[in-house]
């Protein structure tokens, strides 16, 4: 299902040139909002502009800045921020690009950092994925989105006006590890949310096992995949920043970061436990239906058997022959009826001594 859809997407942009700005997102083009977040250890302000020239002075001053944007489908926008803080425009043209795979990029004065977030629609049962963007420059960062009603980010926006903790003390980068971590939570959310599923689906399996079981198997097996593609590459994201291969990522942010990188790790194995545990339900699914179709034939092939005689029974003394002994004989037909009775009772006995009832 995920794939086809990212397939369809991709197509879009087949006989493009490089660097052709092309949103192939699927979501209502909503208008962008712009949300600017300007702090140091001092000082806070917060401000919802309208227009990108508004975010552009922030660039140059000593404070941290942090611009969000939800909505990556006008280009114009887009473009214009990316010359106002010299981001290159393929950068540009991959944040309009939303079935980008996880990644981290150094273009040397910033950093572009692609993640997957997610959220779990609880009425369809199914994971909702949204690509989130970052760029990490000195003393700014930008973080693109394509829906706002969906984020995770808003802890951190509550924290920083209070002052307290180390936020308010750190460099871009510790806001960089922030969303990372904020991010990586969020998905043991939907493990949960998963894992609980599962439990569930294991007791239906052992009460009732039906097709709509095996529907749900399937469909907890695609969710799992998808889980798996956003999380996996998010390993090499967090690695390559904890080993400080670019001079954005300060020594002291180091260990949050590999504080992340186990985070991953763990969700990726509770991705593979849960992957493992479905194939288990699979198997025991596909053997328990066995299992019943074999003690269905065994008993068929039981009665089958036992009136194999007595059709032979029935079918001897059903022939129109006029010089048949028995024919004559008035206890004629009862005998027949006690040998018959008699045929199947043996072979009854005989099936339970070998164990086959």
């Amino acid at each position: 299902m995920y794939k086809s859809r990212a397939t369809r997407r991709r197509t879009k942009k087949i006989g493009l040139p490089a660097e052709t700005l092309l949103y192939t997102g699927e979501r209502e083009k909503n208008s962008i909002n712009i949300t600017l977040i300007d702090y140091d250890a001092q000082s806070f302000e917060e401000h919802t502009l309208k227009r990108i020239d508004e975010c552009l002075p922030y660039k140059r001053k000593s404070t941290v800045t942090w611009i969000n944007i939800d909505g990556v489908h006008d280009p114009v926008m887009l473009e214009k921020l990316g010359e106002g803080f010299g981001i290159h425009r393929l950068v540009t043209e991959d944040l309009m690009n939303i079935v980008q795979r996880p990644k981290c990029e150094d273009f040397g004065d910033y950093l572009f950092i692609v993640l997957k977030m997610l959220s779990y629609d609880e009425k369809e049962n199914r994971i909702i994925p949204e690509q989130i963007s970052i760029i990490l420059g000195q003393k700014f960062l930008l973080s693109f989105q394509e829906d706002s009603r969906k984020d995770v980010f808003h802890l951190i926006r509550d924290h920083l006006p209070n002052g307290k903790g180390k936020m308010r003390k750190m460099d871009t980068d510790y806001l960089a590890y922030a969303l990372l971590d904020t991010l990586v939570d969020n998905y043991f959310i939907i493990l949960e949310k998963l894992g609980d599923r599962i439990d569930l689906l294991e007791e239906e399996l052992m009460i009732r096992p039906g097709k709509n079981v095996i529907e749900q198997l399937y469909q907890l097996k695609r969710e799992l995949l998808f889980l798996h593609k956003a999380v996996w590459p998010l390993r090499e994201v967090i690695s390559s920043l904890s080993r400080r291969e670019s001079p954005l990522i300060h020594e002291v942010t180091t260990p949050y970061l590999l504080d992340v990188y186990d985070h991953v790790v763990q969700a990726i194995d509770s991705v593979e436990i849960y992957r493992d545990m479905l194939t288990t339900m699979l198997d025991l699914y596909i053997s328990n239906v066995s299992y019943r179709t074999n003690e269905i034939m065994k008993v068929l092939t039981i009665i089958a058997t036992i009136f194999m005689p007595l059709t032979f029974l029935a079918g001897v003394y059903g022939m129109n022959f006029k010089y048949m002994p028995e024919l004559d004989w008035e206890y004629g037909y009862l005998l027949v009826w006690m040998i018959m009775i008699g045929v199947g009772a043996v072979m009854l006995v005989y099936f339970k001594k070998k164990r086959w009832l």
